[in-house]
């Protein structure tokens, strides 16, 4: 069997790596960095990989491989920036693409050069911009989300004006809110931007109503654009479910020009075993950023989800790491948050972190205008809950 031709073409010297963590003995790690050079480039056994620039630039490489003092090996892998070129799907196929398929095997870490991240637009606003828009130059940003489903369009509008009255920031859907019988995609949108529009007039603040536009890929940007038209402040996407590019298109169309948020829907399993899938920090922090959302939504540490303080603390870190021109976004922790748990939330994400609670300000019995007012006093003032 003759060699196939390999074709001549200059190849910059520039790599990008990603950081794996390797479970097993040493020899065993081992044998799975090698893998993972193999498989997420040339895909064809070692003794078959031809000589000359496939073998020598192609082909990943192991730059480093340490011991973990928790067990397991770290590897840190390259590969030419020319394997991604400037698409962000093959970035994440390169990243984590058959491999994911295999055991013991967990991409901790993404090290782009400036040459690639320059190829990417990322967050349209980052924390910087978000501040200049909602006029909240330093306290933490406040976030509700509309619930439950099963509400009308109206019911759902007369959530979002008192949360808007009660001075929330961010007012978004629920993720679950789609395009349902009880609740129309346009009728929701509609009302509940009307709804948000009609409290800023009477209160003088800048809140927005994010809506989800989460949805089949022919009919995403039709949605987003309706949400624009309608007066909408902001998207709501889950890219576990759309696609991190879906969510990098709307980002980068110049006729939207919105702050996005991302929604961890259907991303739980990547993180959840301590030895396989991906980590908190590049999951729910370094990919958004690459794919345009201004902020991230994760479950918060000590909720009803199961992240841990670290965990969390990992994805604060991911979302404001140097990436060169990429902004850096907001955490925006929630999940079974509480008004007692505000202090506690701010003394861990400091000021540049976007505070979800939902359910927690619907207590039956209870004013939700009034409870909106009560969390917006505990950042302003840094009051203890009564």
């Amino acid at each position: 069997m003759t060699q196939p031709l390999v074709p001549s073409f200059p190849l910059s010297s520039q790599r990008f790596s990603v950081s794996y963590r390797l479970a097993g003995d040493e020899r065993t790690a081992y044998q799975r960095a090698l893998d993972i050079c193999l498989e997420q480039t040339v895909e064809i056994p070692d003794a078959l990989v031809p000589a000359g620039m496939i073998r020598s630039h192609i082909l990943g490489r192991i730059e480093t491989f340490e011991p973990q003092a928790e067990g397991g090996y770290a590897a840190r892998i390259s590969y030419a920036v020319e394997i991604a070129g400037r698409d962000l799907t093959q970035l994440l196929n390169v990243l984590f693409g058959n491999i994911s398929i295999k055991k013991g095997i967990r991409a901790e870490w993404l090290d782009l050069p400036e040459v690639m991240l320059r190829s990417f637009r990322g967050p349209r606003f980052g924390r910087d911009g978000l501040r200049e828009r909602l006029g909240v130059p330093s306290r933490p940003l406040l976030c509700t989300a509309l619930k439950p489903l099963g509400l009308s369009p109206e019911g759902l509008a007369d959530l979002a004006y008192g949360c808007a009255r009660g001075g929330i920031d961010i007012i978004k859907d629920d993720h679950g809110l789609a395009d349902q019988v009880f609740a129309r995609f346009e009728d929701r949108v509609a009302s509940c931007a009307q709804a948000v529009a009609r409290a800023n007039h009477e209160t003088g603040l800048r809140a927005i109503y994010v809506p989800n536009v989460t949805a089949p890929f022919d009919e995403i940007r039709a949605r987003a654009h309706f949400a624009k038209d309608h007066g909408s402040g902001g998207l709501l996407v889950a890219p576990g479910l759309a696609g991190f590019d879906a969510m990098r298109y709307l980002a980068d169309d110049e006729h939207l020009a919105l702050p996005i948020l991302s929604h961890p829907a259907f991303q739980g399993t990547y993180v959840l075993h301590p030895s396989s899938g991906l980590s908190h920090q590049l999951l729910f922090g370094q990919l958004p950023r690459l794919a345009g959302a201004d902020a991230t939504i994760f479950p918060n540490f000590g909720g009803r989800f199961g992240f841990t303080r670290e965990e969390c603390a990992e994805i604060a870190r991911g979302a404001v790491v140097d990436m060169g021109p990429i902004k850096g976004i907001f955490p925006t922790p929630g999940g079974g948050m509480s008004l007692e748990r505000v202090p506690e939330m701010v003394r861990c994400y400091s000021a540049d972190v976007v505070l979800l609670i939902g359910g927690g300000l619907m207590t039956p019995g209870s004013d939700l205008t009034e409870n909106c007012r009560r969390f917006r006093r505990l950042v302003e003032n840094g009051a203890p809950p009564a």
